[in-house]
């Protein structure tokens, strides 16, 4: 394997494993940026690969080949109800946010087993999917030299969703009112009710995206990695966006750089036994590295990031 075959391989890759990191990550900055944590996010995830699994299998014969798509979008949908619930116990009832994140992964942990179960007499995961979401070469860009083999050539469409996805959340954060609102939110509620700000409805509406765009990532990463769905299917993937959200300091680009990392970490226990230089690696230690970076990203960079001020704080208005 040539010097630009392996950058290639390793590239698709990490971008393959870092999409379903990078549309949860990216859910993770709008929902924290309003001020509410959503540690939940690992059972948003589950929801969303539940649900892609469930919708692939019983409606390929309706869609086709649009049923992963198709799939992606009943996902989202799922996701977004499901952190309502989130929404309405710590933005309505001010519950701790991170106890009711945690009931979220309880939830979806246990609800989708149940729901497998009782949908495939007993069995504990789900068979295999019919349509799943596949690699393809990019007409014309794939014959440049060099750069095409390894940026348009066995790419997934997913992966550059997720890349344009990201940069689509940094102009809408940044660049927009609607971004403005949110994180005024988050930063300072008092000040943005002053200003005829809607704090709790901004709140809502940064928890449901959140929702919304965890279930994505949740329904690629089962339609692409696993192609099926049981207690195992998201292990961690997660926790791995919340960390990559705060290694890339609650901006969506650096957010996004991050879960690439991640992603390529991710992609080593399948990849490595390919890569000249690490194929001498237990896989066992392959396997384990993700969760290893995901602890020492957030245990080196939590104290360095800055948080949304408001972060965690119910508002109650007339506070200060």
């Amino acid at each position: 394997m040539s010097l630009t075959d392996t950058i290639a391989f390793i590239f698709y890759n990490a971008i393959f494993y870092a999409a379903p990191l990078i549309f949860t990550g990216l859910g993770a900055v709008f929902t924290e940026r309003s001020g509410v944590t959503n540690i939940g996010l690992e059972g948003v995830m589950q929801i969303g690969a539940f649900t892609g699994i469930i919708s692939n299998l019983f409606l390929h014969d309706i869609f086709g080949g649009a049923t992963v798509f198709v799939s992606i979008m009943i996902a989202m949908i799922v996701g977004s109800l499901f952190s309502s619930l989130l929404a309405i116990s710590s933005v309505t009832f001010r519950s701790d946010q991170i106890i009711a994140g945690t009931a979220l992964n309880m939830l979806a942990a246990g609800a989708t087993i149940f729901l497998v179960k009782k949908l495939f007499e007993g069995k504990g995961q789900t068979p295999m999917v019919k349509d799943a979401i596949t690699r393809f070469d990019i007409p014309v860009l794939e014959n440049i030299p060099v750069i095409g083999k390894i940026f348009f050539q066995n790419v997934y469409l997913t992966s550059y969703l997720a890349i344009l996805a990201a940069i689509v959340g940094w102009v809408i954060l940044f660049k927009t009112p609607f971004g403005l609102r949110l994180r005024s939110v988050g930063e300072h509620p008092t000040a943005a009710d002053t200003m005829g700000i809607k704090v709790n409805r901004m709140r809502y509406i940064g928890v449901m995206i959140s929702g919304a765009l965890g279930g994505i990532g949740g329904a690629i990463y089962a339609q692409s990695i696993t192609l099926d769905y049981s207690h195992a299917t998201i292990s961690g993937q997660g926790f791995m966006a919340i960390a990559a959200m705060i290694f890339g300091k609650w901006n969506p680009l650096g957010m996004m750089g991050a879960a690439i990392f991640f992603g390529f970490a991710q992609s080593l226990s399948t990849i490595g036994p390919s890569i000249p230089f690490i194929k001498d690696i237990p896989t066992v230690y392959l396997y384990i590295l993700p969760y290893v970076l995901t602890i020492l990203a957030v245990a080196g960079f939590i104290g360095k990031s800055v948080a949304p001020k408001a972060l965690n704080t119910p508002y109650i208005k007339g506070s200060r």
